[in-house]
């Protein structure tokens, strides 16, 4: 059974219309407990929010300069960009990657060394079906029994999970010292979707925490370290650095 789309319908009894408010996005930098975070908030149900691996000739995209240009190509824009995910050497999703619909990388359950493995792990998705669409974020066994693939639009697993349930992750600790800047996704309480990334190195305890105490989130997700990057204009932000794996960004329509 389809779970969380009955849940979501449930709670939906208006048009497809009016349940789109219009709402602009907000980026933002602001301090917790003495770290810089920069946030960005984007409505799943109204925003484009899309995941960007590899351009339609097969070449990967790596960079966010390379794929602004080819957005630009089909009349549109960028508006928001961050590093979606780990990945291999050869750049290709450590985790689970659906990109338009299409299964690129099946959700990865084995067991291993290193954060995307220190379970539990999760998945940030978005779905769409008949005339709805929205955004969530929740540990990779429960997308997994949620039988709601079908209808899964764009989906990037990764590790661990920052908050889950409103709890932060038991492996946790405040006193640690293993501190690196880190880049993460969360769901609000309203279902707006939370990108943020550290201004510096942060450790997991505190990181999840900004999440926790300061957004609300119930759920959150890791989405990597040290190589994250931001392309926020209304920040004035185009990280530059290695060549990425995954990308999340929100595209909108540049006109008619």
């Amino acid at each position: 059974m389809r779970t969380l789309y009955i849940l979501v319908l449930a709670c939906l009894s208006v048009s497809p219309a009016f349940a789109r408010p219009s709402q602009t996005q907000a980026c933002y930098a602001t301090q917790y407990a003495g770290d810089g975070y920069s946030v960005c908030i984007f409505n799943p149900k109204q925003d484009d929010i899309r995941l960007f691996h590899k351009a339609p000739d097969g070449t990967l995209y790596g960079h966010f300069d390379n794929l602004i240009p080819d957005l630009a190509k089909r009349n549109e824009a960028l508006d928001f960009a961050m590093n979606g995910g780990m990945y291999h050497a050869d750049r290709a999703p450590v985790g689970g990657y659906i990109e338009g619909g299409k299964v690129i990388t099946p959700m990865n359950t084995r067991a291993g060394k290193g954060n995307f493995f220190m379970k539990p792990n999760g998945v940030f998705w978005t779905w769409e079906e008949d005339g709805y669409s929205g955004g969530s974020v929740m540990s990779t066994p429960e997308y997994i029994d949620n039988g709601t693939h079908d209808i899964t639009a764009y989906a990037t697993q990764s590790g661990p999970m920052l908050v889950i349930d409103g709890k932060l992750h038991s492996k946790f600790r405040k006193a640690s010292n293993s501190r690196r800047l880190r880049n993460g996704v969360g769901e609000l309480e309203d279902g707006r979707i939370a990108f943020v990334i550290s201004d510096g190195p942060v450790n997991f305890f505190n990181f999840a925490s900004f999440f926790k105490d300061n957004l609300k989130s119930e759920n959150a997700l890791y989405l990597d370290g040290v190589i994250s990057r931001l392309y926020a204009p209304a920040l004035n932000r185009n990280d530059k650095g290695a060549v990425m794996g995954p990308i999340i960004g929100v595209v909108r329509k540049k006109g008619p």
